[in-house]
């Protein structure tokens, strides 16, 4: 752990320190949103993941771009806010800064549920694509600090379920730490310590 923040792989492997990052034969790639689409393209994976049809792939690129300032950020920021911060610092968390980013993320997820799930089962139509990757895993974030997204959302909850239900079981192994984080926070919001 922490392999990501050393010299080394700054200098061989993302000059950002973060991952993730993939190496495709000396081709690397360092942005999530890149890497999907990369791989979606060069690696015969189903068209549903990221459809050559212009209209459709524009759908899925729609969601991508506006995730990053509204459920990338927003989720992000209140997980960092909430839980992150003071568990790094020891400090508390600031409950102005927290019911800020809380403001914002409840009107994010309203604008899944109301505006991007209003009509169809998956953010971009009837079909699961990297946009459904990307937005699950970042509305996972917030468990994390003892927030429940799909909580009196019953189109996200059960959006949230298809996803799963697609994606198993590498869903749930690729969220297994938010799973052990949420319980242990949630056993004792408190005082957490994560060890």
């Amino acid at each position: 752990m922490g392999e990501h923040l050393t010299d080394e792989y700054k200098e061989k492997v993302n000059p950002f320190g973060l991952v993730p990052v993939i190496d495709d034969n000396g081709f690397k790639l360092t942005e999530s949103v890149a890497i999907l689409r990369y791989l979606s393209r060069e690696k015969g994976v189903a068209d549903h993941w990221y459809p050559k049809d212009s209209h459709l792939q524009a759908r899925v690129d729609e969601y991508l771009e506006w995730q990053h300032l509204n459920t990338r950020a927003n989720c992000a920021m209140y997980f960092r806010t909430k839980f992150l911060h003071p568990m790094m610092t020891g400090k508390p968390a600031s409950e102005k800064d927290v019911n800020r980013w809380l403001r914002s993320m409840n009107e994010t997820l309203d604008k899944i549920e109301n505006v991007w799930l209003k009509d169809t089962p998956f953010l971009n139509g009837n079909r699961i694509s990297i946009a459904d990757i990307l937005g699950a895993c970042e509305i996972e974030q917030p468990r994390m600090a003892g927030f429940d997204p799909c909580a009196n959302r019953p189109v996200l909850s059960a959006w949230m379920d298809r996803v799963k239900k697609e994606l198993n079981p590498h869903y749930e192994e690729a969220h297994k730490v938010v799973r052990l984080v949420t319980k242990k926070f949630n056993e004792n919001p408190g005082n957490f310590n994560p060890k």
